[in-house]
């Protein structure tokens, strides 16, 4: 009974881990793997050094983007989930009571 209740801390710090850190990360990859397959010409995407563009082709693993200033390749994996996100919902309409 001693050797369990030794073992349950380490136990309890892998569960706490796996919950906290592995399980979330696997579920951003999966969210960004949907994201790279989902892309379409005209889309308008940000890199995540924050350069803002239009997809105007797309390659297995690169897209060419029309940023304004010029046309330019990037790898898929160079491409914001979370920025993109943003710059493509909707806008809220903002209710003003006076």
């Amino acid at each position: 009974m001693e050797q369990i209740t030794s073992f349950l801390p380490i136990l309890l710090m892998i569960a706490v881990v796996y919950l906290f850190m592995i399980r979330p990360q696997m579920k951003r990859q999966k969210e960004e793997k949907k994201f790279s397959e989902a892309l379409k010409r005209g889309d308008r995407v940000i890199t995540k050094s924050g350069l803002h563009g239009k997809i105007l082709e797309l390659n297995e693993d690169s897209v060419l983007l029309d940023a304004g200033a010029g046309k330019m390749r990037f790898e898929r994996s160079a491409l914001s989930l979370e920025l993109s996100k943003k710059l493509n919902e909707p806008e809220k309409p903002q209710n003003e009571k006076k």
